[in-house]
């Protein structure tokens, strides 16, 4: 670990104060006209430049943002984000060049701390990790995708010799998250429905729309109706459900991909004929509700489910959390349980659901999903006290490494905090 330069010192915004700022609609450009100003008079204030890309990026630009961001990255592999006073545990994060679902948005996880996080930049191409920001507990945030493989691939070698309290520290387990890797790893687990995930080659399913062949030749334990999705993507993006060959053709027809998800359709309506699906975090092995969303449509996506307007359902996710660890958390205390044993991190999300027959369903699994506390208290007031907890018990995480290492001494106590020091007793 050396001392970094002084723009590196600079804090950043960071990703939790910018993307607040874009949900509660604030006008970014005065803000932009300060960061440019600012690399005007110092064409080395590379945080400035980050800060310009998370913007864009919130934005909805990614080309642009993601250009600035490795414009930034080129300058300084280090970026600093100082929560309350800053005087808390000083958390490092490996990340990697890309958007917000490339690594786990850990920014999130320490509102209203008192955390130093420092986001330290690799890639397939990082030769070592001697330069490193001075810091208490690391945490390895890189996130599954096609991207990312050779990322987590050189990580697994530049970590294996570590020294230190470290968090999911396991790249080769993250990179095995994909869809079909996680269906296969909970297969046989009979608390947990994984709908079986296929990879298939565009060229099978021409075929099958074709009617030369039917699809469970091509991919096994899969038919009509079924889901097809593209490989690498996230939020439901490509993603459609496939009634007949004539559908199939359609889709393949407006989607430019080689290779493809195929999973079976589950129809997990409830009693009320709602799809309701559940985002929980699991951390050091506990589960934690995120939130949930009930829709009329099978593909249920928080933003457009109708939560917002929709009071009836805003009380179901309300008593869904408040009753979370002695209702549902109980009822799949198993699948739970499965989950940590089989998955092996320190911290991950699911996206999940209820089958018919009382399983947990696992649609979704990985480190990189969005937890966050935007939502506004006034429309959800049950959100910030669930989200809070999750938070906390993320913060008595970082605490208990820290605290559980040999040699930290007496000292400990007094680095921690006084808050921290209290998660650390409560959990």
């Amino acid at each position: 670990m050396t001392r970094l330069p002084a723009q590196a010192q600079i804090p950043s915004l960071g990703m939790a104060a910018i993307l607040r700022r874009q949900f509660e609609m604030i006008d970014n450009q005065p803000l932009i006209g300060e960061l440019i100003g600012r690399i005007d008079r110092d064409p080395t204030d590379a945080t400035a430049l980050y800060d310009i890309s998370l913007i864009r990026l919130a934005a909805g630009f990614a080309e642009e943002a993601l250009d600035l961001q490795r414009q930034a990255v080129a300058v300084q592999r280090d970026f600093r984000i100082v929560h309350g006073t800053g005087q808390g545990l000083r958390l490092l994060a490996f990340v990697t060049p890309g958007d917000f679902m490339a690594n786990t948005p850990v920014d999130f996880l320490l509102v209203d701390s008192d955390v130093e996080l420092w986001l330290h930049y690799v890639d397939a191409d990082t030769a070592d990790l001697a330069d490193l920001p001075e810091h208490d507990v690391a945490l390895v945030t890189v996130a599954e995708s096609p991207t990312n493989a050779a990322v987590l691939a050189r990580l697994h070698q530049l970590l294996a010799s570590w020294q230190g309290p470290i968090l999911n520290n396991r790249p080769e387990v993250i990179a095995g998250l994909t869809r079909d890797g996680v269906t296969a790893m909970l297969a046989d687990e009979p608390s947990i429905l994984a709908p079986k995930t296929v990879r298939v080659a565009r060229a099978g399913l021409e075929r099958v729309a074709a009617g030369q062949g039917d699809l469970p030749s091509l991919a096994d334990g899969v038919d009509l109706p079924a889901i097809v999705r593209p490989i690498g993507t996230h939020a439901g993006g490509g993603m459609q459900r496939i009634g007949d060959r004539a559908e199939l053709a359609d889709y393949l027809a407006a989607q430019s991909g080689e290779a493809f998800f195929l999973a079976p359709f589950v129809d997990y309506r409830g009693a009320d004929g709602l799809f309701t699906k559940q985002r929980i975090v699991l951390i050091d092995g506990k589960p934690f509700p995120s939130h949930m969303a009930l829709s009329e449509h099978w593909m249920v996506h928080y933003l457009s489910a109708g939560m917002l307007e929709n009071a009836e359902k805003r009380a179901v996710e309300a008593r869904w959390m408040r009753d979370f660890d002695d209702d549902f958390a109980r009822r799949h205390a198993d699948a739970f349980a499965a989950l940590h044993r089989k998955v092996g991190l320190d911290y991950f999300g699911i996206d999940s659901a209820e089958s018919t027959d009382g399983r947990l369903i696992v649609f979704e699994l990985d480190v990189a999903m969005v937890v966050h506390d935007m939502d506004s208290a006034e429309i959800y007031p049950y959100k910030k006290p669930a989200m809070r907890q999750l938070f906390d018990a993320f913060l008595a995480m970082l605490a208990k490494r820290v605290a559980g290492q040999p040699g930290t001494g007496a000292g400990v106590g007094a680095k921690l905090g006084e808050r921290n020091a209290r998660l650390l007793e409560a959990h």
